[in-house]
């Protein structure tokens, strides 16, 4: 497999590595031994590569990637998103306060407010963990006084760019899924 990876963000500061050992330990196989790739804030098949043999520096015109060739896009950013972790899609709860909680993610951005509404209700602002890095993902927790019935809990997640996450459904394909993570509950 061959992919291609952006100089200019390899190179903008972002904490990309070539990494050849872990815990202070050589790189286990299972980890991409001898040396694997890491950029942040970019999807896998462009900046993950595990099981690094050669590197070669050229201009994505004159590349041609395993993925790129299969209509995947050739840059591929991490879009800013987030999800529900808690409570489960179909989860029966019980009326009363109920955590909400989840991850939010912009990479190499940071998130700068995170949201859940009920039911197409008003947006309302969760809470935010402490940040270790804008590459990181961020925890986030929304308490909610849960009545009687069956809910849709929505988020949605705004980078420190200023950029809401898009509400538009698109798929994997050529540059990764958008859209808002939501689950139905039934609570009694």
């Amino acid at each position: 497999m061959t992919l291609g990876t952006p100089v200019e963000t390899v190179m903008d500061g972002r904490d990309a590595l070539l990494a050849v050992g872990m815990n202070g330990e050589p790189l286990p196989f299972d980890h991409g031994f001898p040396v694997r790739m890491v950029v942040p804030g970019l999807y896998g098949y462009v900046s993950a590569c595990k099981w690094l043999t050669e590197l070669e520096l050229t201009t994505f015109d004159a590349y041609d990637a395993y993925w790129v060739r299969r209509d995947w896009a050739a840059r591929a950013p991490v879009k800013t998103q987030s999800r529900i972790d808690t409570p489960k899609p179909l989860a029966s709860l019980k009326a009363g306060t109920v955590a909400v909680g989840g991850v939010a993610w912009a990479q190499h951005t940071g998130i700068d407010r995170v949201e859940v509404r009920v039911d197409d209700g008003p947006w309302r602002s969760a809470r935010l963990a402490s940040e270790d890095s804008a590459d990181t993902w961020r925890q986030w927790t929304w308490r909610w006084n849960a009545t009687p019935g069956s809910h849709r809990l929505e988020v949605r997640a705004t980078d420190r760019g200023g950029r809401v996450q898009t509400a538009e459904r698109a798929g994997t394909l050529p540059d990764g899924a958008t859209g808002r993570h939501s689950v139905v509950v039934d609570v009694t």
